[in-house]
This record gives C-alpha cells, structure tokens and sequence, in this order.
C-alpha cells in the first residue's frame, strides 16, 4: 500500500472537497482518500499499482487541480 499527498487548487468549501474525494473514491486502486479543504490536500491510501494520471484526471472530473503529488 502507498501513501500519497495531492496539493490541490481551486477548492473553496467543504463541498468541493466532497466532490473530490467522491471522484478520487471511483478509483479501484484507491482505498482511502480524505480531503481537506483547509489544507487543500488530499491524503490517500493506494495499490501500488495506481497512475499519477488516473489521479489527476479524478480530480479534474470534478473541476479542480492537481498542483503536486508527494509520496511518502
């Protein structure tokens, strides 16, 4: 299991962090994913197996950017 830290851009409300952690969610890869909007982050859980582009397209489909994927 991998840990990763998205910076995201252009949330401004607890909604908008619902709706990206709902789009984040659909990924079979992902197992847990938790946004905030206060820190504009997302903190997930993933397969290995997972793509720094099914992640960025997650959270475009609901409208808003990915500004950096970190690793731990």
């Amino acid at each position: 299991m991998k840990k990763i830290k998205l910076e995201i851009s252009g949330m401004h409300c607890a909604s908008c962090a619902s709706n990206v952690e709902r789009s984040l969610k659909k990924i079979p890869a992902v197992k847990k994913a938790s946004v905030s909007v206060l820190l504009n982050k997302g903190m997930l859980e993933c397969e290995e197996n997972i793509s720094e582009e099914e992640l960025v397209k997650a959270v475009k489909r609901a409208g808003y950017n990915v500004r950096k994927i970190i690793y731990d």
